[in-house]
């Protein structure tokens, strides 16, 4: 197949929207849509020649139709995520540097972070963890939106903090954002004011049913055992003892929510809910975590 492209933005997005939904990929990279990821690439392409004030009438030149229709081919033909292709992914705003190391960003708890984690927290949190980091888009648009932070950026992977140092260098953080490579909490030191975590939890059978799309990205950053627990459950029974007395873990789940709830009844679980769009991502303060988890809490 070769995909043939008009010289007009409005006409070349509705034409790579056509080739995309023939291809019938799946989307959930950053979009939801064969017209949203065609947009995306369209104006990416342009954006990145410096193309700005992009409208539908904006011409496309055949240099840049060339490009955009290279970057579809790949993504019909190899099924990979678009961000990883152009190697960017918005989060909170913000535009990121990502690649196959790591996650595509496409947390809810982005839509916290714009809210400044209100009515979660009393006050601006000094200190705070990304605690399984990936690309460290969470801890460095919590370290925008709380500009007197000190923020570390923890992953086991060594290919992810290189990554997230990509992008503590891209917004010029180097002063206040650090990384650790850690199991966890294995290496880390000190008490945070502000812990979050998007760690692994997806169940294993799960994750080879999940769509090609999400097979190009590494499964250390998407699967945990024990039905996809097992991850979620060490972050609760660890975080109390790395937490200042008023300090808050955001925890998030995704779909797997339900199974973790029905694991500990007795905890209470802060299920928040999203503007957005977006589900499973649970609140506990430090004194909850240290009542329920005191074996670790202390």
């Amino acid at each position: 197949m070769k995909i043939h492209l008009p010289d007009a933005v409005g006409a070349c997005i509705e034409a790579i929207a056509g080739y995309f939904d023939a291809a019938d990929l799946f989307y959930g990279h950053g979009t939801d849509s064969a017209g949203m990821e065609a947009q995306w690439l369209v104006t990416a392409v342009l954006t990145h020649d410096g193309v700005a004030g992009i409208t539908a009438n904006t011409p496309v030149s055949p240099g840049q139709r060339s490009r955009i229709a290279s970057l579809a081919m790949q993504r019909i033909n190899g099924r990979s995520p678009l961000a990883y292709l152009l190697q960017e992914a918005w989060f909170a705003g913000h535009c990121f540097y990502v690649d196959e190391r790591v996650l595509v960003p496409r947390s809810p708890i982005a839509e916290l972070v714009a809210n400044h984690f209100q009515p979660l927290l009393e006050e601006a949190p000094a200190q705070i963890l990304d605690l399984c980091c990936g690309s460290g888009c969470i801890g460095i648009a919590c370290a925008l939106a709380f500009p007197d932070s000190n923020v570390v950026l923890a992953d086991l992977s060594a290919d992810a903090l290189a990554v997230a140092q990509v992008n503590i260098e891209r917004f010029g953080l180097a002063d206040r954002v650090s990384t650790c490579r850690s199991d966890l909490y294995d290496s880390i030191s000190g008490a945070f004011d502000l812990v979050v975590c998007n760690p692994p939890y997806v169940p294993e059978d799960e994750f080879r049913e999940l769509p090609p799309e999400y097979h190009r990205e590494p499964a250390m950053g998407l699967v945990s055992e024990q039905s996809g627990l097992a991850i979620p459950l060490k972050v609760l029974a660890e975080t109390g003892r790395h937490l200042h007395d008023q300090g808050l873990l955001v925890l998030e789940t995704g779909y797997t929510w339900p199974a973790l709830d029905a694991a500990l009844p007795d905890v209470p679980l802060l299920w928040l809910e999203f503007e957005h769009g977006g589900e499973g991502v649970c609140a506990l303060t430090a004194q909850q975590l240290r009542r329920y988890f005191p074996s670790q809490g202390q």
